[in-house]
């Protein structure tokens, strides 16, 4: 076997190689372009690389879905076996049982088969305290990272003061990670351009972020092309601006087919009793419609509004390799300069607590606006220093800074993209990128190739 390291640098693409990624260009001399899986969103892109399977066949249908057994929405689950087939450590590992691997920081990173793993995890204390940590296999792994590098930096990982940190203490942790256990494959996620791109929009003036992560990504590849790794670097997706966005939850209130419960003078929707809602995520939202008889009619609500670009039936879905039990009864994708919100409620005084903070396990749905402090805020970090202070004292507390203006998105991601705005695969072996472009689901293969082959 070759010890081989795979380096997923979200965001990355053909365009974005250049002057401002100078250690990146320099390594991807010979790039394929990967030809995205629907929805190109993380859970799903990062599912169908290590399995060769496409959603129909993994089941990671978005970035969360509805669990119709329990009658909730969930977001950004973390256990493996969520992840249905075959994963890339499983096949390795039956050719040679010596094989060893690492998930530092993919998705679906805890109850898995793979032999180290690490992941974002905040502790939820008893009194509604979160503070910043991750989760380890061996558990041990996270105390002693702690000591080396210091707690995991959370709110510089997704918030508003998402940063190049993040980045840095994934990247030390797999140096780490590659000093203790020297696993024959180790997965490593950077996804510091991911929230840039988001935030500021792809054709704003990334110099400065485009910098950061090259040196990250450079050190890396540098760190293990010394000590005889092969190494992969690849993306997920590519992000394209966006102007619109689309609320299809509110058109489903209009409608009648939505239905919220009120608690304490605030709306929260109810799935439950609601004959038809969305979940939405970047670019697509899947629709669930309880009752068969309701489809229809729910297709033609959509029909024809601005930003919609396509309704995907179930023959729809069968063709994108959606048709899998988790996706809603029927799905739309976004035209590509429009994006879904999540937003149900129609008057923003009435908003869930949870709006107007970062909170992705309560949210049903994506909200990019967490990325952002509310400009209509006086003096939103004198606020937030104010309730920081409270914390301390020992107070409960909420930090209310995020916007509930979705205008202010300027780049999101989920639809099929177009050279050079695809996803990349470069590797140290020039002979695995033997074309100018690879299938999503050839991903694995291509990973298993650099393990086995001479």
């Amino acid at each position: 076997m070759h010890r081989t390291v795979v380096l997923d640098v979200v965001g990355l693409t053909r365009r974005l190689l250049g002057a401002h990624t100078p250690r990146l260009a320099a390594f991807a001399k010979e790039v394929a372009t990967i030809g995205p899986v629907l929805p190109a969103v993380t859970c799903t892109v990062q599912s169908t690389y290590t399995t060769g399977l496409p959603p129909s066949g993994h089941g990671i249908v978005a970035n969360g879905w509805y669990f119709r057994d329990l009658s909730e929405i969930w977001l950004w689950r973390q256990s493996n076996r969520l992840v249905q087939g075959d994963k890339v450590w499983d096949v390795a590992r039956k050719r040679d049982p010596s094989f060893t691997s690492s998930n530092t920081f993919w998705w679906y990173a805890m109850a898995t088969r793979a032999d180290v793993s690490l992941t974002p995890r905040p502790l939820y204390c008893a009194d509604g305290l979160k503070l910043p940590d991750c989760y380890t296999y061996p558990l041990e792994l996270r105390d002693d990272l702690t000591k080396q590098l210091g707690t995991f930096p959370l709110f510089h990982f997704w918030g508003p003061n998402t940063s190049i940190v993040s980045s840095e203490w994934i990247a030390n942790a797999t140096i780490a990670v590659e000093e203790r256990f020297r696993p024959t494959l180790q997965l490593v996620y950077l996804p510091h351009l991911d929230y840039c791109l988001q935030r500021e929009g792809p054709e704003a003036d990334l110099s400065r972020d485009l910098g950061e992560i090259d040196a990250v990504a450079g050190r890396l590849i540098d760190h293990f092309r010394e000590r005889g790794l092969r190494v992969v670097v690849l993306s997920e997706y590519g992000i394209v601006p966006v102007r619109r966005p689309v609320h299809p939850n509110r058109l489903l209130r209009e409608a009648g087919l939505l239905r919220v419960k009120v608690d304490l003078g605030r709306e929260y929707l109810d799935p439950g009793t609601s004959r038809a809602f969305a979940v939405s995520d970047h670019q697509i939202a899947h629709v669930y419609v309880g009752d068969p008889a309701d489809v229809a009619a729910v297709k033609e609500l959509f029909t024809g509004v601005p930003g919609i670009g396509q309704i995907l039936d179930d023959a729809g879905k069968r063709a994108h390799g959606l048709d899998h039990e988790r996706s809603g009864e029927i799905v739309l994708l976004a035209e590509p300069d429009s994006w879904f919100t999540y937003y149900f409620w129609l008057d923003d005084a009435r908003a869930p607590d949870y709006a107007r903070m970062v909170e992705i396990h309560r949210k049903p749905g994506f909200d990019p606006c967490e990325l952002y402090v509310d400009p209509a805020l006086a003096l939103p970090y004198v606020r937030a220093g104010l309730t920081l202070a409270r914390k301390t004292l020992g107070f409960r507390y909420t930090m209310e800074l995020t916007p509930l203006d979705a205008t202010l998105v300027k780049g999101s991601h989920g639809l099929a993209t177009a050279d050079p705005e695809t996803p990349v695969f470069a590797s140290s072996e020039p002979r695995f990128v033997d074309s100018s472009s690879i299938r999503a689901v050839d991903v694995r293969d291509r990973i298993l190739d650099h393990l086995f082959r001479d």
